[in-house]
Formats: structure tokens, sequence, C-alpha cells
């Protein structure tokens, strides 16, 4: 069941659907090299947001993002050549690493918040703990830091994952099923939860605070990696990155009012958010301690029977840009 959801097939159909290209981001001006970058999702999760809002551009190269709904998505956009370097959580890779194929190397550590990580409850709902949830339908993105942290919460209260009846979509689809009721909670992360908790009355039930390691990854291209040039522009793009994650962390309010604007929220569920969060953004290099962190997540997915084989994931890391990742102002 695992090979045939995680086939490359399914992966690229998957892509098609859900990665889009920008208007405007075709090849680089005047022959200029030309970085393929991932989004994912809106708001905050939005680099080219954050640099027009923090007034950082690019120097000597161009930027050609692509938008993905999760990060399984873009691991799958790597392994297929279509993007140079992209953002995901610690979980995609490692399925990636249970299969044949691993065309990325992951080059740097996006540490952050982990209070945007929550099961929600509809306006309305009884549930007070997550062991309220037995036996109810709870949506979740397959393959990602919801389902790690879902799972994690169902063992801390006893439960199991037969305990509840686990209702696997993507993004947009858990958002319709979750406002049309036909889910009684839901593991999700990012700017759906304001939304949620905006419009439809939504109640965070629980934070993945003290599961999540923070730790989102930072991923390149092998090919991008091999290219001297390519390599060059990475590392000045990492430079970037950490500098506009400097300005957000200097400007909560101005940056607060922005993403609402953004994902169509009143600013004041932004702040909030904000006020609640476990960590501001940083870029960190690659460390013992974040390769660990994702090695007991493969463990627990492994034992959970999710995927085919026990990874190591290990081999996945490259500390090449570790001298080069700046403080963040």
């Amino acid at each position: 069941m695992v090979a045939e959801g995680w086939s490359r097939r399914g992966f690229l159909a998957a892509g098609a659907a859900s990665g889009l290209l920008l208007s405007g981001c075709g090849a680089g001006r005047d022959s200029r090299p030309r970085l393929r970058v991932s989004i994912t999702g809106k708001g905050e999760g939005d680099t080219r947001l954050l640099f027009k809002a923090a007034g950082i551009a690019a120097k000597g190269f161009d930027l050609r993002y692509s938008e993905f709904q999760s990060g399984h998505l873009v691991v799958e956009a790597l392994n297929g050549g279509s993007l140079d370097y992209g953002g995901m959580s610690e979980i995609p890779p490692i399925f990636a690493a249970a299969s044949t194929i691993q065309s990325f190397r992951q080059i740097a550590v996006t540490h952050g918040d982990v209070n945007n990580q929550v099961v929600l409850v509809p306006k309305g709902s009884k549930a007070r703990s997550i062991a309220d949830l037995k036996g109810k339908r709870v949506g979740y993105v397959r393959a990602t830091t919801s389902q790690y942290f879902l799972i994690r919460m169902l063992e801390e209260v006893g439960l199991g994952w037969d305990d509840i009846t686990p209702v696997a979509m993507g993004v947009s689809d858990g958002a319709a099923a979750f406002s049309q009721g036909s889910l009684d909670g839901w593991a999700i992360y990012g700017f759906p939860i304001q939304r949620a908790v905006a419009t439809e009355g939504a109640r965070i039930l629980r934070t993945a605070y003290g599961i999540l390691s923070g730790n989102y990854l930072v991923s390149a291209h092998v090919d991008a990696l091999a290219d001297p040039e390519m390599s060059q522009i990475i590392r000045e793009y990492l430079a970037l990155v950490q500098q506009a994650f400097g300005w957000a962390a200097a400007h909560q309010d101005e940056w607060a009012g922005i993403i609402a604007q953004d994902i169509g929220v009143p600013r004041d569920y932004v702040v909030d958010q904000f006020r609640r969060k476990s960590a501001s953004y940083e870029l960190r290099p690659v460390t013992d301690a974040a390769i660990a962190s994702q090695q007991q997540v493969a463990d627990l997915f492994f034992a959970q029977k999710l995927l085919p084989k026990a990874v190591d994931v290990w081999p996945l890391w490259d500390k090449r840009f570790n001298d080069s990742i700046p403080k963040r102002g």
C-alpha cells in the first residue's frame, strides 16, 4: 500500500495537479543563471512574499518559483529534476530514502515554529483532548509532519492508529472536508489553521509542541550541487533567506499584517499565532543532532509499518554549506 501510494507515476500526477509554475518566472533574463525554488503554502511559508516585504532581491541570478501543496511533492520534483532547491519537513525525504531514487541532498535546516502544526476540531466539538478522538474521523496529510505528530499524540494517550478513522487527503481537500463537517478532527499545518479558526470557529485541540523538532529541511538537487556556479548561487540564496528571516523577526507586526492580507484573515489572528509561536525562523547548519532527529522520525515510521524497509538518513545529508550560513540578524 505504501509502495503504491508513493509510486513515481502517482507522484508525477499529483505534482502536475499541485505544483504550479508561476507566470513571469521563466528563463533567466539576458541568459542569467536561474535557481528553481519551491514554495509550499501561503503566508509565512512563502519566501516570495517575505523577500518582497523585506526588500530583498537576488543579484546576478534569477529565481523561478514553483508552488506545491506539501513537501512530498517537493521531493518528487527534486527527484524528477524540475527543482534545484526545495524545502520540506523531515518526513518526505524518508520515503524517498526508502525508494530507489534520491536525487537531492539536505544542505541546511530551517528551524522554526511548531505551534503552527496542530489538531483542529470544528466549532461545537465536545473533544477536550486527543483521547476524545477515539473512534472519530481525523484528517491528515499522508507522509508529512501531520501524520507523524498525530501518531505521536495518539500514543501519548494510549491510543493507536486503528483507534481512530484516519482520512488521508491533501491540504485543499482536507480544508473542504473540515469546513463541510465531514471530519471530527484535522491534523494540519500552516495558514489553514488561522483561516479555519477565523472563519469557521474551529478550535486548536493540541499543538505539536514537545513532539516536533522544529526542523524543516533545505534540500538541493545533486546536479546543482555538482555545478560550481549553481553551488555558489545556492550559497548566496541561503544568505538571502537568512537575511529575510532576520527582517521578519525584527518586524513582527508589519509581517503579521502582510500575512493576514495574503491568506485572507483578520490581522489579529496572525498576531495571536505569532504570540504563541515556539520559535522564530532561522537557517541553521547541518549538525549530527539534526540528522539524529530525522533518523528518530524514520524509525517511528518504520515501526508503524509505513515504510517498506528501515531507512538510514545519514547519506541524504551534505554539510558543505555549514561554514557559509550567516547568523540571523
